[in-house]
């Protein structure tokens, strides 16, 4: 007999016609607590209090763009025989390395034009990304998705999990792994660790390599378990292979940033 388990309301609440979800306000949320931990920070730094606030109205949308671009091409087949669907981001399919690598190069341009280090930029932003993103998987979870593959109710019992998570896991008849959990537990540490960082007063640049770095190890082991994964060919899994590409490259950048002297600044510096 299957188990009566209702899921959680993904509509917080409506106005008039129009419906507020809940994965909205906790994107938002974590966006905001995002924003607020890196204007604190850039005043310590002796940056403009506005600059991360600036920065953001930019990095936001296009963010957003191109986490949708990234998504639809790789999902070719479906829009190219759906062309109207491709703006509907409201109906689902956003990728975060497709919103990471629209941040990175807007935040590289504003850098540019603000004429501030990129680097000084991107390791006082880096503690806050990773938190967002950690608040941003609960979306996940009230949408009932990015889980992985199924499993028993008592292999979730015994991870001792709440029950409000474990009854958000059972869909369509079948609990699953609740995958969104597993990586936002390693954003959070990752979170943890960075703050620890700031006072260690690395070289400038390695905060945010070593985002990069634990983020791409957490979500290569985390994206195995997935069932919803954008596929690169029929066994390869997309963001399995940009996580490795990007630990690679973070390692490499790291280590010719110290070779050729551009790394001798360090974080806890005031110029």
């Amino acid at each position: 007999m299957e188990e009566k388990i209702q899921p959680l309301d993904p509509i917080a609440f409506t106005i008039g016609p129009m419906e507020v979800r809940w994965y909205g306000l906790i994107i938002v949320s974590g966006l905001l607590l995002a924003l607020f931990l890196a204007i604190k920070e850039a005043d310590k730094r002796d940056l403009e209090k506005d600059i991360f606030s600036d920065l953001m109205i930019w990095a936001i949308p296009i963010a957003i763009i191109s986490a949708r671009i990234y998504y639809v091409i790789f999902k070719w087949d479906f829009y190219a025989q759906n062309l109207s669907e491709i703006p509907k981001i409201w109906h689902g399919g956003i990728a975060i390395h497709g919103a990471l690598i629209g941040s990175v190069i807007t935040a590289y341009v504003f850098a540019h034009k603000r004429n501030v280090s990129f680097w000084k930029l991107a390791d006082i932003a880096a503690p806050s990304i990773i938190l967002g993103q950690a608040i941003g998987r609960w979306g996940n979870f009230m949408n009932q998705e990015a889980h992985g593959k199924e499993v028993t109710r008592s292999f979730l019992e015994n991870l001792h999990l709440p029950d409000f998570i474990i009854n958000q896991m059972y869909i369509d008849g079948t609990y699953y792994h609740p995958t969104f959990l597993y990586e936002s537990i390693w954003d959070l540490l990752g979170f943890i660790l960075l703050m620890l960082l700031r006072k260690v007063n690395l070289r400038r640049g390695e905060m945010f390599l070593t985002y990069v770095i634990w983020y791409s190890v957490g979500r290569f082991f985390v994206e195995g378990m997935r069932t919803d994964s954008l596929m690169l060919t029929e066994h390869l899994r997309m963001a399995q292979m940009i996580s490795i590409v990007l630990v690679v490259a973070s390692i490499i950048i790291l280590f010719i940033r110290r070779a050729k002297g551009y790394a001798d600044k360090r974080y806890l510096d005031r110029y």
